[in-house]
């Protein structure tokens, strides 16, 4: 019986393509080098629609025709999960030093685009990307009582953590807020939101 073809590892072991769900990096967790730059990248040989990478401590999936994001960031100092959903224009990002899921509504505007993330993915030239810009939220003391209606991937996100909903500052607002209630997420290079207010019942 012939041996089935099985794709090298990018460490060098043989080893399961990389392909397919978002999941750890199988050389392990980026190295905080200048390494940390370089950027994995495979299609999905089952759907056209869909790309996975690695960028820094970042696993991203994009999936053009449903229009999500998904990102993954492992980083210590900051690690959370996120979905953008750019039909409902809606942002979606579990925080791990809260154990809490913050939604936000995104303004498309100021927002990286799809093809933003898709080019990304694509490149390891950082001055292709746009300025990085920066964000404010403020979490609000209302809970999603009703996850499902978000759709199947922000539920599974926020299962078994509350969900609360957050509101964007205008820019340039004052805030009276201790920095120490917020969490700062970063979107690869393009921009930055800090996610402010402290979570009730925590």
């Amino acid at each position: 019986m012939a041996n089935s073809a099985v794709a090298p590892s990018p460490c060098g072991a043989i080893a399961p393509s990389p392909c397919g769900a978002i999941a750890p990096s199988p050389c392990g967790r980026p190295q905080e080098t200048e390494a940390m730059i370089e950027t994995q990248i495979c299609q999905n040989t089952s759907d056209s629609h869909s790309l996975d990478g690695f960028v820094g401590t970042q696993a991203i999936h994009v999936d053009v025709l449903r229009g999500l994001v998904s990102i993954q960031d492992n980083n210590v100092l900051s690690e959370w999960n996120g979905i953008v959903d750019y039909k409902n224009a809606l942002l979606a990002a579990k925080l791990f030093s809260k154990m809490a899921c913050v939604l936000a509504k995104m303004d498309l505007t100021v927002f990286p685009s799809l093809d933003d993330f898709t080019q990304a993915l694509g490149t390891q030239d950082s001055g292709h990307y746009p300025p990085t810009r920066g964000l404010t939220y403020t979490v609000l003391p209302s809970r999603v009582k009703n996850l499902a209606q978000y759709g199947v991937p922000v539920q599974d996100l926020c299962r078994a953590v509350p969900a609360y909903f957050a509101q964007q500052q205008k820019e340039g607002s004052a805030l009276d807020m201790d920095p120490e209630s917020c969490s700062e997420l970063q979107f690869l290079s393009f921009m930055g939101l800090s996610i402010c207010g402290e979570i009730p019942g925590l």
